[in-house]
């Protein structure tokens, strides 16, 4: 996620984020149900509100509500009917 200079340097902006649960890290990446921290490996599972956050953070553009499985389906098309890389 980028944070806008602006924003940064308002105090207090990095404690709207996420952490995570073993080590305080922010640096979380959430995929298919699960959310993993790059820093420790810890992982667990994604709850809805985790999910419904990190679409709105990778498609700001897309509003109205959108049923997020029909959305990972989409998504799980797309990668695997790539085909192998070439």
């Amino acid at each position: 996620m980028l944070i806008c200079p602006g924003c940064q340097a308002d105090r207090g902006w990095a404690n709207e984020l996420d952490r995570c649960g073993a080590c305080e890290s922010a640096a979380l990446v959430c995929r298919l149900g699960e959310v993993e921290c790059r820093d420790c490996g810890h992982t667990r599972e994604a709850v809805r509100d985790d999910l419904v956050r990190a679409a709105a953070r990778s498609a700001p553009e897309e509003t109205g509500d959108r049923d997020l499985s029909a959305e990972v389906a989409a998504a799980l098309s797309r990668v695997l009917s790539r085909g192998p890389a070439g």
